[in-house]
C-alpha cells in the first residue's frame, strides 16, 4: 500500500489548506473520511466473501474424504457380512430362542384425581400420631370426654 508518514501528511494537508481553503477544508475533510470508511468496508467485505469461498471449498474436499472412507468401510463390512453368511449357511445354525415377555397390559390406576394426596406416607403420619381425618372440635372433645362411673 501507499507508504504515508507523518511528513508526507503534513505535506498534503498545508496544499489542501492553500488550494481549498480554510473555509471549505473541513466539509472535504469529512466527505474524504466518509468515501475512505466506505472504501476500507468494501475491501473487508471483499475479504471476508474470499475467505468464506476458500473455506467452503476445503469443507466441500473434506466432506468429498470423508464420504469415500464411508462408503470404503460400507463395502468392507458388506463384504465380511456376506463371507460370515456363506461360511454359516453351510452350517445347519440356528439361533437360540430368547423369551420376550409379552407387554403389560393397561391397568386403570383407580385414582381420584379430585381428591389431593399429601406427600407424607400414611404408615408414618399413624406412627407420629397425625390427624388424619378431619374432626369437628365438639366431636373431639365428646371423643376424649372421660366416661362416667355411675
Amino acid at each position: 500500500m501507499i507508504d504515508l508518514g507523518i511528513s508526507k501528511l503534513a505535506l498534503i494537508g498545508a496544499v489542501a489548506l492553500v488550494v481549498i481553503g480554510p473555509e471549505k477544508l473541513p466539509r472535504v475533510a469529512r466527505t474524504v473520511g466518509t468515501l475512505l470508511g466506505k472504501a476500507q468496508r468494501y475491501v473487508s467485505d471483499v475479504k471476508a466473501e474470499v475467505n468464506r469461498a476458500m473455506d467452503l471449498d476445503e469443507l466441500k474436499k473434506m466432506r468429498e474424504t470423508m464420504e469415500t472412507a464411508a462408503r470404503d468401510v460400507h463395502s468392507s463390512v458388506q463384504t465380511q457380512a456376506s463371507e460370515f453368511e456363506n461360511s454359516i449357511s453351510g452350517d445347519a445354525y440356528t439361533p437360540p430362542y430368547v423369551y420376550e415377555p409379552p407387554p403389560p397390559s393397561y391397568k386403570h390406576p383407580g385414582k381420584n384425581w379430585r381428591l389431593k394426596q399429601g406427600a407424607t406416607p400414611q404408615w408414618y403420619k399413624a406412627r407420629n400420631g397425625v390427624r388424619t381425618k378431619a374432626q369437628s372440635g365438639a366431636a373431639r372433645v365428646a371423643r376424649f370426654r372421660p366416661r362416667r362411673t355411675s
